[in-house]
């Protein structure tokens, strides 16, 4: 008796249906940052309140959040590649329906449906990769490209918006999702194929409605400290969301059909990326919020132009997520991720050298090079949790993966934000001139284009004077907080060695047993074995 271990490879249909599952992650990711340009038009038409101009930015965010878990786990039992049609229909139509809404009601409507359509998308489109590519090593490379068209839809989207506002009128930048979600409908049920756990048992509908209740409050409360500061609704909203988040927990724990298997999490393998992936976003996203600002506001560009160099960056890293994936074949993942945290380090900290008459290259080199490491991280990270994640429930484990990402992005706008905030304020101070009334000085305290418009208001050398130690003070801003995502960068080098060493995959496991059986003349058959 002989025992042969086969793997089937993914051919060309495979590849092209990675192809069509790549259309949701670019459009899901850029409909996070498609609406910086169209406000100011779509403010002029439906004239939205303050209140509901925040939540026809945030409302999809916030519901995409919120369902993660949810739908994560509902894929897993109606099968992915429904779950993924439905939701590519779901995004479709209610992007029509933002296209053309006629009041701001209608449009926060419209936000909150794509919300729900792309937290169905998202988690559908990685665990079908799980299904896709049974090899282990095609199945990172694939990821690897995932994960670059994740993080290039974010940046995408604003160069996109500007265009479109070029020539068509705002609505037009939610038509742009329509044609490719017709795509999917055509391409999905040729290319892809159904998936689900036949052993998953009933829905759990209370452990549901608590991710909800859970990630909702946590992302909201976390976003409106970032942007106001301590206040009693977003702390109470935190303590909510804490406290469901630990009945989520317990609840999985007792429920006879849980969402979550919670031994997942004892495999440090997948509790480890997810932190991993947390603490990328943390840092990339702390920190985007500043270089945006620096290009418009420091350097005086156009919302197009920032956006146009804001792709610098994302096209300097085009090539890390394979790389990352090509130097895990050959050496253990722990020391590549680390090696991706300890370059995003070295960027941070080159980045804190700014000045404010520093040239654009170096912005642009130093913020390409954080970027490329935090793209080794994330897309070894993705691949890694998925890859210990039995098939079964691929569909949650990538669910709870994006939640991180999502939690990492808001942590890192508040962390990080905040720092930066707080030395913005203490710069600014001494350079107030005296008499400003009380209401022009608290602008110019809270932002940079709040000081800009006080400096526009003052007479010749004052606002010149002003405006420039506003700009200065930003910097410092700046500085502070790329040097504080330098710490957290070099604190998760060290964590992805300590406990990622050895750490591999089902296959990797497999084939390791494999060899060493081999060498010790014993035949023991691996996973997916055949026996003849």
């Amino acid at each position: 008796m002989t025992f042969t271990s086969y793997t089937p490879r993914a051919g060309r249909r495979e590849w092209t249906a990675l192809g069509v599952l790549l259309l949701p992650c670019l459009l899901v990711s850029m409909d996070v940052s498609v609406l910086y340009f169209a406000v100011p038009f779509l403010t002029a038409e439906l004239e939205p309140s303050s209140v509901q101009q925040l939540w026809i930015l945030d409302v999809y965010g916030f519901v995409l959040a919120g369902l993660l878990i949810t739908m994560g786990a509902l894929g897993d039992r109606i099968g992915r590649r429904r779950l993924l049609l439905s939701g590519a229909l779901l995004f479709g139509l209610a992007s029509g329906i933002a296209a053309y809404a006629q009041s701001a009601e209608m449009l926060i409507a419209a936000r909150a449906l794509l919300g729900v359509g792309g937290a169905t998308l998202m988690p559908s489109t990685l665990a079908l990769i799980r299904n896709l590519f049974h090899d282990a090593k095609q199945r990172g490379r694939a990821i690897a490209i995932w994960s670059a068209a994740t993080m290039g839809g974010i940046a995408v989207g604003p160069v996109l918006s500007g265009a479109l506002l070029e020539h068509f009128w705002w609505g037009s930048v939610f038509l742009i999702n329509t044609p490719a979600m017709v795509l999917l409908l055509v391409c999905g049920p040729l290319l892809l194929p159904e998936f689900k756990n036949p052993a998953a048992g009933s829905f759990d509908l209370p452990g549901s409605l608590l991710s909800l209740l859970a990630m909702l409050p946590c992302v909201y409360g976390i976003k409106e400290i970032a942007r106001n500061g301590l206040s009693a609704l977003p702390v109470i909203a935190l303590v909510i969301g804490l406290l469901a988040a630990a009945a989520f927990v317990r609840r999985q724990r007792t429920a006879r059909h849980p969402m979550l298997d919670l031994e997942l999490f004892r495999h440090r393998g997948y509790s480890v990326s997810v932190l991993m992936n947390l603490l990328a976003m943390f840092a990339l996203v702390g920190c985007a919020v500043f270089f945006t600002q620096y290009l418009q506001s420091v350097r005086g560009m156009s919302p197009l132009e920032a956006a146009l160099w804001n792709l610098v960056p994302t096209l300097a890293v085009g090539g890390m997520a394979p790389l990352a994936a090509s130097l895990a074949q050959r050496m253990d993942r722990a020391y590549v991720i680390g090696l991706g945290f300890a370059i995003a380090a070295g960027g941070f900290a080159w980045l804190s050298g700014l000045e404010p008459g520093s040239g654009l290259w170096y912005v642009m080199v130093a913020s390409s090079v954080y970027a490329s490491g935090l793209m080794m991280v994330m897309s070894l990270s993705n691949e890694l949790a998925i890859g210990v994640a039995p098939p079964e429930r691929a569909g949650s484990a990538s669910a709870v993966l994006e939640s991180g990402t999502e939690l990492g992005g808001a942590l890192g706008m508040a962390i990080l934000g905040s720092v930066g905030s707080a030395q913005y304020r203490s710069g600014i101070g001494d350079a107030l001139p005296a008499g400003l009334p009380a209401a022009a000085a608290d602008a110019a305290r809270e932002t940079l284009a709040g000081a800009a418009a006080v400096a526009g208001q003052l007479p010749g050398r004052a606002g010149a004077a002003l405006l420039t130690a506003a700009r200065a003070a930003f910097v410092d801003g700046m500085q502070a907080a790329v040097l504080g995502a330098a710490g957290v960068m070099v604190c998760a080098a060290v964590l992805a060695v300590a406990l990622l060493r050895r750490v591999r995959t089902a296959e990797g496991a497999a084939e390791e047993a494999a060899v060493t059986d081999a060498a010790a003349g014993t035949a023991a058959p691996a996973p997916g074995a055949t026996v003849s």
